[in-house]
């Protein structure tokens, strides 16, 4: 078997297609679909599609159909109007510029959609987003675990003890006293955290 090429040499693998619609793989010496090659290209494998009795290069054709199955498999990116302006440019006068235009308009989207994969990873990644956020939890299981002495289901509280009839009819002047000092408290927990 060939040996594998990667996405970065310069010679593309040449696929020859046969009157029987096969494709065959010259590096891999094998028959392959038209689903391997939609994979070859989202790994962004450079091939070339040759009819193999001619020797025409029909990558263009090849690639159009591939297009057209992933379409009907209800993966549709092609809207019907952008479909209908495509199609109306062909005769055009500006005709000639359309590819251009398209491909140049395709590096620009694939180089914003990198950078917006970068800036996402930094900022789950250990950038200074990551930092914040990281912070931002800190504080609030502070604050969790403060307030959390009176809130049952707070992370860090124990369920309350159920009261006993003594406690039940200690004085109201107590409970005050002690809402007080658990005010007291948990101010300063908070004067801590800022």
């Amino acid at each position: 078997m060939a040996k594998s090429k990667t996405a970065n040499e310069s010679e593309p693998v040449v696929i020859k297609k046969y009157a029987n619609r096969r494709l065959y793989n010259t590096e891999t010496s094998s028959y392959i679909t038209l689903d391997l090659l939609s994979q070859m290209t989202r790994e962004g494998r450079e091939f070339v599609v040759v009819d193999a009795k001619t020797g025409e290069d029909i990558t263009h054709n090849v690639l159009t159909q591939i297009i057209m199955e992933e379409e009907q498999r209800g993966k549709n990116m092609l809207p019907v109007n952008f479909l209908r302006q495509l199609i109306a440019m062909y005769g055009d006068s500006m005709q000639s510029m359309v590819p251009q235009y398209l491909e140049a308009s395709m590096d620009a989207f694939r180089k914003n959609q990198q950078q917006f994969q970068e800036a996402m990873k930094g900022a789950f990644g250990g950038g200074p987003l990551a930092d914040i956020a990281k912070r931002n939890l800190q504080m609030f299981e502070a604050a969790a675990s403060a307030f959390g002495n009176g809130v049952p289901g707070m992370p860090g509280v124990t369920p309350p003890a159920p009261p006993t009839p003594a406690a039940a009819e200690g004085s109201k002047d107590e409970e005050i006293s002690d809402l007080k000092a658990q005010l007291a408290a948990l101010n300063a927990k908070i004067d801590k955290l800022t």
